[in-house]
């Protein structure tokens, strides 16, 4: 990669980015984990649940803070490394994340304290309505910065402005109903809540190795393998809708995807494994399975899924007809202030203004795009292509664990469900050992959207190339340096604060073999029952 603006700002964005959503899965699913904790404490009255809760709700705390932390920057980085892009689409991209910081944070930020302060405070049912409250607003958090997110996607109920040169919000309740948006939340909650589970599954496996708290981590391990399963088949089940989503909105980022540079005849085959070149412009050595990616992409057995070559031939035609929207903008911006606008010129704007974001992809070229040559026009062409080959491997790396995850809870569910979950030592030590393949999954899931988008900021409207600051190189790499190693020293924090936390166990208030509660009884004094006498 060259050390340019564009791609160092990029880069620092995705190093903060991807620090940043260590912590937000397990904040999403230890949320809402711990709340089924207390739930069953509140409705049977059984003090292990409330050292479940307590416990489970010490490790949330500890990410939950370390989130906050760096998440904070990443709005910031908005106004510092993308002050074009800002501009351009200010309007519609900071309603969202205004609302998630009224809404969604401070319900979050209030109750937590509540949640570790009001044990003894609050009654029962209270104290659940506050842990339920940061459940609810974990999640609510996650929707707002998804709607916003799916909304570069897919940028509905919006137009651009010429007078103004920027988008603005036609339909709010079209961004807020965005399809993409919608898939995404459901598909990126559903990921936490297995990356919770299968952390609650391999602390408690550790302790049942160890001989330690068994009836906690029985108790806990059954609680993840159930929740865990759900979501693990909830994102296979909602990671299809948004494969089907991206046959609709982002078709280029699918067929990167597959590798599939050549359209195929309906219904298309699913590459199974593949060597994608970017050079030669085909996948080697790959093994299909006939008609599965049309079945996934379609849910059809007619509809063709177009190859790579022939949506570049469809980038370029949309370049010149970006052309002619940049040509009509231009125009616009001359005429005197004040002076109405033609018809015949707001005609043309119109009528071709919705691919005015292709002719700004030439902007890498020539200063103007109408002075662009046929060359410059195919360049700009083959750069609505991402690069392939990481795509199609970190999608399989994401699918690949997303199976094992679901075999791994299902396989802890039937063991609970038969009372054995002490039975196979192996099984324990798998489950400690896969502790770190949700991250692994949601980091490639990640890296596969943002990724895959490329060159957009916003899909088809704004190209990531005009979106930056006119920052300095020494400046960006400045600053990435600083985040990266203040983020890394966060991140050792966290993981020094959990082990800690987990080689110390929950403080329990009750007999864990009896499974009664403890009372506080004061030490035999020999000389208190001479007196007596």
């Amino acid at each position: 990669m060259e050390l340019d603006i564009v791609s160092l700002s990029r880069l620092q964005f995705a190093a903060t980015a991807l620090y940043h959503f260590l912590f937000v899965p397990l904040t999403l699913g230890l949320s809402i984990i711990i709340a089924i904790m207390e739930t069953v404490y509140v409705m049977t009255g059984r003090v292990i649940w409330r050292d479940m809760t307590k416990f489970w709700g010490t490790l949330f705390g500890i990410n939950f803070a370390m989130g906050v932390a760096t998440g904070v920057v990443m709005e910031f980085q908005f106004g510092m490394n993308w002050s074009y892009y800002s501009h351009y689409v200010g309007d519609i991209f900071g309603a969202p994340l205004a609302i998630e910081g009224l809404m969604a944070f401070f319900l979050e930020a209030t109750f937590v304290g509540l949640f570790f302060f009001g044990w003894d405070k609050l009654s029962k049912v209270g104290h659940l309505a506050a842990t339920w409250a940061v459940a609810i607003g974990s999640n609510f958090s996650a929707l707002w910065i998804l709607i916003a997110n799916g909304w570069m996607q897919n940028p509905v109920g919006s137009a651009f402005n010429p007078q103004t040169m920027r988008m603005e919000v036609t339909d709010f309740a079209a961004v807020l109903t965005n399809p993409v948006a919608q898939a995404k939340f459901v598909h990126t909650v559903s990921a936490g809540y297995v990356c919770a589970s299968v952390f609650v599954l391999g602390v408690s496996a550790w302790y049942v190795l160890k001989g330690r708290h068994l009836a906690l981590a029985k108790r806990s391990m059954t609680v993840a393998a159930s929740f865990g399963l759900a979501a693990a088949l909830s994102v296979a089940v909602l990671g299809d809708e948004s494969g089907y989503l991206s046959t609709e909105h982002q078709k280029m980022k699918l067929a990167a995807i597959e590798g599939m540079w050549e359209t195929q005849p309906a219904p298309a085959a699913f590459t199974l494994v593949g060597f994608p070149s970017q050079e030669a412009r085909e996948t080697h050595y790959a093994i299909h399975i006939p008609a599965l990616m049309g079945l996934i992409g379609t849910r059809s057995l007619d509809t063709v899924i177009p190859g790579i070559n022939e949506l570049v031939v469809h980038a370029e035609a949309r370049i010149r007809q970006g052309i002619k929207a940049y040509d009509a903008l231009q125009k616009i911006r001359a005429l005197p202030a004040g002076e109405k606008l033609p018809d015949n010129l707001r005609g043309e704007f119109e009528d071709n203004g919705h691919e005015l974001g292709y002719a700004l992809l030439l902007k890498r070229y020539v200063d103007d795009p109408r002075q662009a040559t046929p060359e410059q026009i195919a360049k700009a062409a083959w750069d609505t292509v991402p690069q392939v080959a990481p795509l199609f491997w970190l999608f399989r790396v994401m699918v690949g664990i997303g199976m094992l995850l679901i075999l791994l809870t299902g396989t802890f569910f039937v063991l609970s469900a038969r009372r054995m979950l002490d039975r196979y030592q192996w099984l324990l030590k798998v489950a400690v050992w896969a502790i770190p393949l949700p991250w692994l999954a949601i980091e490639a899931g990640w890296l596969v959207a943002e990724f895959g988008r490329q060159p957009w900021v916003i899909e088809g409207v704004l190209p990531t190339a005009v979106a930056v600051s006119n920052l300095g190189v020494k400046t960006l790499l400045l600053t990435l340096t600083g985040f990266v190693a203040l983020y890394t020293v966060l991140l050792v924090i966290e993981v020094k604060l959990m082990l800690k936390a987990i080689r110390t166990g929950p403080t329990a208030e009750h007999d864990p073999d009896e499974g009664v509660e403890q009372r506080h009884v004061r030490p035999f004094n020999p000389s208190k029952l001479a007196s007596a006498k």
